[in-house]
């Protein structure tokens, strides 16, 4: 038996209501294997700025700090996004999180479904098989550098240090390790002088992983490769600001957004969430896809060495799609789309019959 405290974090828009299904489903196999499950909620995004003025503010923090993981759901709202004199921002509270506890690494892994290839914007052929790690620097880069703004002049300073390279390198090499033994080093090295660094650090710590077979490569070419040959990758590595781009193109691979997990690690408590936005437009209507949450809670799992659970998750999720028990933006054609309360319920009634 194991005992599981979580902070849930439901933020903003579709949030609050992919996050009861994550809730669900972990309850249920906390239930169907034993273990014992306590939730804190805590406020972030726009809805904390509304309540205390802070996407972050410090109860959340504690809230976090204090639990074995973190269920985060989804921050942003429009009525920032169409403001650019806003001094105070929904994701200022998601990149307060990351450098608050530490989580200089997430992990997303592209994932194809085989009753889904249709979806993908790329042929069948191309993406039938593609199963690959983003790893993508966290902390560090043009998101946390020193910047500047007036009138007539930006900067925004993309600074990394050899400690901050070589520990999300070291995550990348353990990785590819635990998979297929390939490793892909994105950077930019012919023009930046911080992707020169990368790469160095990188030359220096491949041979301390023999197995693993090191190659590098461009962003620019990253970015063709996973549309022409996504299967050639196993794990990538790459820093902050290409790792955000890379991991939406990759996303787009499996067909939807709605699919894919990600967790969050470092120094302190790991933070699991799906790869999308908030999607305020569906605020309430009930169809949002809750699927990737309810896969953050199979990746749960799995990083607290869970793995039955974990893989009961995943064939859940499978049977669901096989059965048809869908949102409207997986659904086949011709069959009726599933509210996401409905599919979050298939999956728990699942989990409980397995």
């Amino acid at each position: 038996m194991k005992e599981f405290k979580i902070a849930v974090l439901p933020g903003d828009g579709i949030g609050p209501e992919i996050s009861v299904q994550g809730v669900g489903v972990m309850s249920a196999v906390c239930e169907k294997f034993g273990h014992k499950v306590s939730y804190e909620y805590a406020i972030c995004g726009a809805d904390a700025i509304d309540k205390v003025g802070d996407p972050f503010p410090e109860a959340t923090f504690e809230a976090c700090r204090k639990a074995d993981a973190v269920l985060f759901s989804a921050v942003g709202d429009p009525k920032f996004d169409n403001d650019p004199t806003a001094k105070v921002r929904p994701e200022q509270g998601l990149l307060a999180m990351r450098k608050k506890l530490g989580l200089f690494a997430n992990i997303r892994p592209v994932q194809t479904f085989k009753c889904l290839l249709h979806k993908s914007p790329l042929r069948a052929d191309i993406v039938e098989g593609a199963d690959f790690l983003c790893i993508r620097e966290l902390t560090g880069g043009m998101y946390f550098g020193e910047k500047y703004q007036d009138n007539d002049k930006a900067y925004d300073t993309n600074l990394y240090t050899r400690p901050e390279i070589e520990r999300i390198l070291k995550v990348g090499f353990e990785y590819a390790m635990k998979r297929n033994k390939h490793l892909t080093v994105v950077d930019k090295a012919n023009v930046l002088a911080s992707s020169r660094l990368w790469r160095q650090i990188a030359q220096e710590m491949a041979p301390a992983y023999p197995e693993v077979a090191t190659d590098y490569m461009y962003v620019d070419n990253a970015a063709m490769r996973m549309i022409q040959e996504p299967r050639f990758f196993d794990v990538m590595v790459t820093e902050n600001t290409f790792g955000d781009i890379l991991t939406d193109e990759g996303s787009c691979i499996s067909g939807s957004m709605g699919l894919l997990p990600s967790a969050s690690t470092g120094e302190s408590t790991p933070v699991f969430e799906p790869i999308h936005g908030s999607w305020p437009q569906a605020k309430g209507l009930n169809i949002a896809n809750p699927l990737a949450q309810i896969l953050s809670v199979a990746m749960l799992f799995e990083y607290f060495d869970a793995k039955e659970e974990g893989a009961l998750i995943r064939r859940a999720v499978d049977a669901s799609l096989d059965a048809n028990a869908r949102t409207g933006d997986i659904q086949v054609e011709g069959e009726k789309a599933c509210s996401t309360s409905e599919v979050g319920a298939w999956i728990v009634e699942y989990i409980r019959k397995a």
